[in-house]
């Protein structure tokens, strides 16, 4: 009785533990997601900074020139992305004339079918001003994270000077000099991998969706490939809402062919990117089960807004390497695990 006791007062010690670290963070949230993102955007650029130095390039040299890059490509991106929220807001009225046209014409060709539907019932559910809510939500909850441009701008470059000694002060730290402790290697590393990979995915994938939507004459095209391009980073479900606004905009101002035709090319895109690219170079990945990704995808949105969203995979292997450096909580890191990894580790410790 007395062991059952003292276990159970462990758990309860470790969840409100754990409810008191999260209410910490979510009311600092302010703090820590610019904090969070200047890590992995560090994180993101150190193998490109990597690269220079294999050509005998000085690290400042190396460090202010991805800088630079990064500022550029943010500030022509940001001007064009605004440029045509703007546009997309003034041709709003005609978007929806529009939309109504196409209405009448479905439901004239409905009722020959003994089937009645009240266009404006359907015009209200269907609003363009829906989906432009939608994008501008998204930018607008990223944009007022970027209103630390310069604190985010400024802690990446720091993080970039420090990326060499930083490795060898943790393992210092924790007592290991000789550098063999396994979990932070494999953290760094596959976390490492999936930023890079992830990201050239993501924007191979804003490129198809542009130059598609572009050769169809869907107005705003930059828009949506920016929107592909950053949605293409929230798992499972970032790809299907890429691809409403889009598609909703080319019913409306060329009709339902081409409409499917580009929701072809966001199907075509992404089964071809997420499905043969990336797991070719990312092979298993991070060894997350498809549910634990979503329900990350959830939990992480819910604590740190749309920031989590794009870093919800990530994180949750920070919390997953975390649980295995530890006998007790191991099983939880199994659990979260892909069903193949879960099987292989249970089959190790049996023979261990």
């Amino acid at each position: 009785m007395e062991i059952k006791s003292n276990t159970s007062t462990k758990v309860l010690l470790i969840m409100a533990c754990v409810v008191v670290v999260l209410a910490g963070v979510k009311a600092a949230s302010a703090i820590v997601v610019p904090f969070l993102l200047s890590v992995f955007i560090a994180m993101a650029c150190n193998p490109l900074i990597n690269w220079f130095s294999q050509y005998k390039v000085p690290r400042w040299l190396s460090v202010t020139s991805v800088i630079l890059i990064i500022v550029i490509f943010g500030f022509m991106l940001a001007g064009l992305v605004g440029n045509s929220m703007n546009d997309f807001s003034q041709n709003m009225p005609k978007y929806r004339e529009q939309l109504g046209e196409e209405f009448a014409w479905a439901a004239s060709q409905l009722e020959r079918f003994n089937i009645t539907i009240d266009r404006d019932v359907l015009l209200s559910y269907l609003d363009p001003g829906i989906a432009m809510n939608m994008v501008t939500n998204l930018l607008s909850s990223l944009g007022g994270v970027l209103t630390n441009f310069l604190l985010i701008l400024l802690t990446v470059v720091f993080m970039l000077f420090e990326a060499e000694s930083v490795p060898k002060k943790v393992h210092i730290a924790l007592d290991d000099p000789t550098m063999r402790i396994q979990q932070i290697d494999k953290f760094l590393v596959s976390v490492k991998n999936y930023l890079v990979i992830k990201t050239l995915v993501s924007v191979g994938t804003g490129l198809i969706i542009g130059l598609w939507l572009y050769f169809l004459g869907v107005d705003h095209f930059m828009l949506w490939a920016v929107l592909a391009f950053l949605l293409n980073f929230i798992p499972n479900i970032g790809s299907f809402i890429a691809a409403v606004p889009a598609v909703l905009l080319a019913f409306i101002q060329l009709g339902p062919g081409v409409a499917g035709l580009a929701a072809l090319g966001f199907v075509v895109s992404n089964t071809f990117m997420g499905n043969i690219i990336e797991p070719r170079y990312m092979g298993r990945g991070l060894g997350l089960s498809t549910l634990v990704v979503f329900l990350s995808l959830i939990f992480w949105g819910w604590l740190l807004g749309t920031v989590g969203m794009l870093l919800s995979v990530p994180l949750t292997m920070i919390v997953k390497i975390a649980l295995e450096a530890n006998k007790d909580t191991r099983w939880i890191a199994l659990l979260l695990d892909s069903e193949e990894p879960v099987n292989k580790s249970i089959e190790e410790e049996k023979t261990a």
